[in-house]
């Protein structure tokens, strides 16, 4: 128990050391972040979408093969 205890308190201690942004910088960080994790889901989905549909057109095409 004295282990956690004594981890969380450092864990406080360096939390107290972090220089933390100032809010005006803090909005366009955030605003960078969203505007990223948009972008790449967006992507994501594409990549996923063409994916299926090239999975579907080999099944597709291979199904007579199988019989």
């Amino acid at each position: 128990m004295g282990r956690i205890v004594g981890y969380f308190k450092g864990v406080r201690k360096e939390a107290g050391r972090v220089r933390w942004p100032k809010k005006d910088a803090l909005l366009p960080a955030i605003v960078t972040v969203l505007i990223i994790t948009a972008f790449t889901a967006i992507f994501l989905l594409v990549e996923d979408l063409a994916a299926g549909t090239l999975i579907q057109q080999l099944r597709d095409a291979f199904s007579s093969i199988r019989g």
